[in-house]
């Protein structure tokens, strides 16, 4: 009876732990139009999406939302154009001033459009075929949180192509109690709360992918009740 009474406190602590920090993270993506469409409604748990396995994420969906932000840093390589090419940080504006194009806009585009902008507007008016391509070095606008049983929980700077284990390592291991195959993901996905269960057992094992992060992945470890 008191074991059944301390895993419902734990389970109803979880969710209102999680949706606390999703709360948070919404307004501020939604602040800087990060965020499209309707956002979840916190209701009952009919409502809540149902959860995946780690590997039926598809790592390009994955990569195509996460947006620029102020102080992320980038690279643009204009092929056979070593003048055009150079690294970038996101400034307080938003905005890069580019050669011969002038301003660009940054923040809240993605590194694929940011690419398409600059080469449309250089084969406008200045090169006929323009090879662009944008390269994150440093998403530091873009956070991901880890908490639970491990040893250094907090939030920590997402980087890009940033996966489960190192978000982990960066948080200092998982603590003796780790549930470690009962993780769960939360991310925000075109406005709606999903979660990801990760087996990280499965991970070390090479039996299944080492789950790609996403800007915003909530990640927790539960405490093993045996």
């Amino acid at each position: 009876m008191l074991l059944s009474h301390v895993r419902s406190i734990s389970r109803l602590d979880l969710r209102r732990g999680v949706r606390r920090l999703l709360a948070a993270l919404l307004a501020g993506l939604l602040a800087t139009g990060c965020v499209y469409g309707k956002t979840a409604r916190g209701g009952g748990e009919e409502n809540a999406p149902a959860p995946v396995r780690a590997g039926e994420t598809p790592e390009n969906l994955l990569r195509s939302s996460a947006t620029l932000g102020q102080g992320d840093v980038f690279e643009v390589r204009v092929y056979k154009e070593p003048d055009l090419s150079s690294v970038y940080r996101v400034p307080t504006s938003g905005t890069i001033n580019f050669p011969l194009i002038g301003d660009v806009e940054a923040a809240g585009k993605t590194p694929d459009q940011v690419e398409a902008e600059i080469r449309r507007r250089l084969e406008a008016d200045y090169l006929k075929n323009a090879f662009v391509s944008v390269f994150v070095k440093e998403f530091n606008s873009k956070k991901v949180f880890v908490f639970g049983q491990v040893n250094k929980p907090g939030t920590f700077p997402y980087e890009d192509g940033m996966r489960i284990i190192q978000a982990i390592t960066l948080a200092g291991g998982l603590t003796k109690t780790a549930a470690q195959n009962s993780v769960s993901v939360t991310r925000i996905v075109e406005g709606r709360e999903s979660r990801i269960d990760v087996e990280l057992e499965r991970i070390w094992r090479g039996k299944e992918p080492n789950l790609l992060l996403r800007p915003g992945d909530i990640i927790f470890v539960p405490e093993t009740l045996f």
